[in-house]
């Protein structure tokens, strides 16, 4: 299992991520709230603003203070470390 680092000492499985995207929209924002209400929601910012939001295939949503740029490149590094 691969884990992604999101800030904080705070870690996510790979497997399990099905998007990063940036808190800006209405229809996210949307999403969070509902997510809120249902007890899906998990805050991993630590009080900081929200710059990166995760969607999980266990349909749980994971706030982060760090924003989606840093994510890419660390996925991305990590799967051509695989292919060498």
């Amino acid at each position: 299992m691969k884990l992604i680092n999101i800030g904080f000492g705070s870690m996510v499985s790979e497997e399990r991520l099905v998007a990063i995207v940036s808190p800006d929209s209405a229809p996210i924002k949307r999403m969070v709230q509902e997510s809120r209400e249902r007890g899906m929601l998990i805050d991993a910012t630590y009080g900081r603003k929200t710059a990166s939001i995760f969607i999980m295939d266990s349909d749980h949503v994971i706030l982060s203070a760090l924003p989606p740029e840093k994510f890419g490149g660390r996925t991305q590094n990590q799967q051509t470390e695989e292919r060498d």
